[in-house]
């Protein structure tokens, strides 16, 4: 059936082609010319009739619908869209056996950095999008990362820090003092609740519905998404200038589970998001993950995000910036009420609750972008700053003086190597990044095939990511902050859908001074193989 429907296709579009000359040569009338067609058309109407009445055999069936290059994908409803994400790396980091903790302190606990400091093949991201558009008004999206359930790989950013972007107790060695750690004097249930540890999986990252085109300007989603932070926490991870992002941008870099209204006027060049979420746990990541848990708290936290592109121009002939380029400048936040407690010290005194103390919990960010254009197109910079402050979840602050602390008073009640119930703190860093992309700038058209594929970048990042209880007063958390330097070679081979990045990281944590913190080496070089589609 197949072939006779394609074998009477080409008999017709022959006739179309053929027989207006063949009249015209003959010099027939109007008449036969116009019945001609007439009998063509019904010819069409019985052969589509044909092709839609029942297949007379399964073997029409089954070649209607067989396997092989161009064959279609079908729904049941609406249309689906699949993207995905995969990122191989290799990574070399400097050797040294002795972590950021080690001999620290009064109690000299252990801190082993043997299993920070190996080189590696890693897959780091295998993110696949599934996207159905069921309505015109409605969209459906469904993204897993299978690459998420590894947790025994280092921070490429900083591999003292395990847990998000922070060195804290539990994350120095188990012989601290493991008996105090997260959980104590309560059930495992309730402790799964608290830091969102066990079983809690990683695999599922967004899945939310997203409702647009009715109320003009604007789109509603819910579900499990990324809250609206910063801009690059929030970016597409194939759109990344560097190999990984910057502390700042890993802080934002999580999924929560809420809803938000998103508005946009003038060609996005202005936009703004509202949001409330669950905001399970705490900014500082000592309670771990957001996303794939149930709430530990009856508050919601409020989310907003401010956009503004003074400057969006483009030229469209040649694909480049105009003279005066583009420019982004931004605002967001998140406040919430975080933590729910049964009693004032969680950890020396537990009672029935969730065991952390309610605190006032907040995060800001700013950030901006700027590519001009002109003689200068192609160069691009970025900067980005966060503050954050929140309170830890008890034993997850390392007590360099084995002395503990809580919120009523300075020594009394600690649990020797954690702090329990320290004080809310906060926290601040960002990063400032430059970069030229040869394909976008005034040398892109004059150079070979495969050196306009090149861009060059750099970029300052510092986040006071290292937190440890104060010897004067356990209660409160003393900050110290990590420099990292990158530079970094990206080659695309199709743009971000198919490219290889390099970079070099220049490591500093804090060293010596009052915690007498090891001076760790471990610069890291990464190689990064991305295909998207």
């Amino acid at each position: 059936m197949v072939r006779m429907k394609s074998l009477v296709g080409l008999i017709l579009a022959a006739l179309v082609l053929v027989v207006p000359c063949t009249v015209k040569a003959a010099d027939a009338s109007q008449a036969e010319v116009d019945q001609l067609k007439r009998d063509i058309e019904d010819l069409r109407k019985r052969l589509n009739s044909a092709s839609a009445a029942p297949r007379s055999s399964s073997v029409e069936r089954a070649l209607d619908s067989k396997y092989g290059p161009n064959a279609s994908v079908t729904t049941k409803n609406g249309k689906l869209t699949i993207s995905g994400l995969v990122q191989a790396w290799y990574y070399t980091i400097q050797k040294d056996n002795r972590g950021l903790f080690d001999k620290a302190g009064a109690t000299a606990g252990p801190d082993t950095n043997e299993g920070q400091d190996n080189s590696s093949f890693r897959i780091r991201r295998t993110e696949l999008k599934f996207t159905m558009d069921i309505h015109e008004n409605v969209t459906a999206v469904v993204m897993i990362d299978p690459a998420r359930e590894a947790s025994s790989f280092p921070n490429i950013q900083d591999n003292q820090a395990n847990s998000l972007v922070f060195k804290r107790a539990n994350q120095v060695a188990p012989e601290f003092d493991a008996a105090n750690g997260p959980g104590l004097g309560s059930t495992g249930n309730i402790a799964s609740v608290q830091a969102g540890s066990g079983a809690v999986p990683r695999l599922l990252q967004d899945a939310y519905i997203n409702y647009h085109g009715v109320i003009p300007h604007h789109d509603f989603q819910i579900g499990q998404f990324k809250p609206w932070i910063g801009e690059e926490g929030i970016r597409s991870s194939a759109q990344l200038d560097f190999v990984e992002r910057s502390f700042t941008g890993q802080l934002a870099d999580q999924r929560d589970i809420g809803a938000s209204v998103h508005g946009t006027w003038w060609d996005d060049r202005f936009q703004y998001w509202l949001g409330a979420f669950n905001g399970a746990g705490n900014y500082l990541g000592s309670a771990n993950q957001f996303q794939n848990r149930a709430d530990d708290n009856d508050q919601k936290d409020f989310n907003y995000r401010v956009l503004v592109r003074p400057l969006w121009s483009q030229n469209e002939e040649c694909g480049c910036h105009t003279d005066w380029g583009k420019l982004e400048l931004g605002m967001s936040g998140e406040m919430g009420l975080h933590g729910e407690s049964g009693g004032p010290d969680p950890i020396a005194a537990p009672v029935n609750g969730l065991n952390r103390r309610r605190a006032w919990a907040i995060r800001h960010d700013a950030w901006f972008y700027y590519a001009p254009g002109g003689v200068v197109r192609g160069l691009w910079v970025r900067a980005e700053g966060t503050w954050i402050k929140d309170r830890n979840a008890p034993g997850t602050v390392a007590d360099l003086n084995g002395a503990g602390g809580s919120d009523f008073g300075n020594l009394g009640t600690g649990s020797g190597t954690a702090q329990s119930n320290g004080h809310p703190t906060h926290v601040w860093g960002g990063y400032a990044a430059i970069g030229y992309k040869i394909s976008e700038s005034r040398f892109g058209e004059d150079c070979g095939g495969w050196l306009k594929n090149f861009e060059f970048a750099a970029r300052y990042d510092t986040f006071y990511n290292v937190e440890i209880a104060d010897p004067a007063n356990p209660a409160h958390t003393n900050n110290y902050k990590t420099d990292v330097i990158t530079g970094g070679v990206n080659y695309y081979i199709k743009g971000h859908d198919a490219k290889i990045q390099l970079n070099y990281n220049s490591m500093k944590n804090p060293e010596g001074g009052s915690s007498n913190f090891h001076n760790v080496r471990n610069n890291s070089f990464v190689v990064n193989f991305q295909v998207a589609f």
